[in-house]
């Protein structure tokens, strides 16, 4: 009798039959699919906010060269003259000029004696783009620029 009893519990328990499993993984996978989606979109957005805080950081950097040094560095100068130059004085709290986000140096330009403008070139590294390879720019980022 004892085996018989076996076999009625056995035959009594649930389980999951594979079709069951299966849709069960499905949904998983689309649930992981839509998260995954919107963590990288939301990364490409914190590496343009950084990028803007950055240039944000060189302009304030440049307007105490300038006060020190009683001009902006020239283009060919760049932005190293804001941690190495002739007087010694660091504009930045850091030993070198940092990469943009995505890698890639920034771009300064000296337009005139009193306008420059800063200039990440996005995820591409080149300019122009749209969306995460949109140039990034000081002139701009008073408005929205996303192209």
């Amino acid at each position: 009798m004892e085996p018989g009893r076996r076999r009625a519990r056995r035959g009594g328990e649930g389980g999951f039959s594979l079709i069951e499993l299966m849709v069960v993984i499905a949904i998983i996978a689309m649930l992981a699919a839509i998260v995954g989606f919107n963590v990288l979109n939301a990364l490409g957005k914190g590496e343009r906010a950084a990028a803007q805080n950055q240039i944000s950081n060189f302009k304030s950097a440049l307007i105490s060269y300038r006060l020190e040094f009683k001009k902006f560095p020239s283009s060919e100068e760049g932005l190293n003259v804001l941690v190495e130059n002739e007087k010694g004085v660091k504009f930045l709290d850091q030993k070198e000029v940092p990469l943009d986000p995505w890698g890639h140096p920034y771009v300064y330009k000296l337009e005139s004696g009193t306008e420059f403008v800063i200039i990440s070139y996005g995820a591409d590294g080149q300019e122009g783009g749209t969306k995460e390879n949109a140039d990034i720019s000081s002139d701009s980022m008073g408005a929205k620029d996303e192209k």
